[in-house]
């Protein structure tokens, strides 16, 4: 992990329910991803692409996105790019890619967090605490899509 929580104290309270959108076009981790987190009471949608991940958007509100930076189509960077939602959406960047100028550029497109793989899953549940906390502070988020 190169950019993680500030606290993972407490890592074995399960975080309030959140939607999350994963993008991770690597089956297995995408699996594995989908099954921890609905294991901790949250509702997933999965997609491998950064298609299908505007597309989703477009149709459902969510309370997180958990994007791989590598997409077939893109990658994550330009996905953060191309959201208009009504609010940011709490994003959380999962990569190979650890370079420090790799996580400045997640941070300046609007990730909050930037995991480097393989990366510690007790870093989830305190970051999703976080996103619950703030989502309670804040309305419905919506994509809206360009013209």
């Amino acid at each position: 992990m190169v950019d993680g929580p500030p606290s993972i104290s407490g890592a074995r309270e399960r975080p309030p329910p959140l939607t999350v959108l994963l993008v991770e076009n690597h089956a297995d981790t995408r699996q594995l991803l989908c099954l921890m987190l609905e294991s901790l009471g949250h509702t997933v949608v999965a997609t491998q692409d950064m298609h299908h991940a505007l597309e989703a958007l477009g149709c459902d509100e969510f309370d997180v996105l958990i994007s791989d930076i590598g997409l077939p189509d893109g990658d994550g960077w330009e996905l953060m790019r191309r959201l208009h939602l009504a609010r940011p959406i709490y994003a959380v960047a999962i990569s190979g890619y650890g370079m420090s100028s790799d996580c400045a550029l997640s941070r300046s497109v609007g990730y909050r967090y930037h995991l480097v793989k393989p990366y510690g899953i007790e870093q989830l549940p305190s970051i999703l605490r976080e996103a619950a906390r703030e989502r309670g502070q804040s309305t419905a988020r919506r994509y809206v899509p360009e013209h």
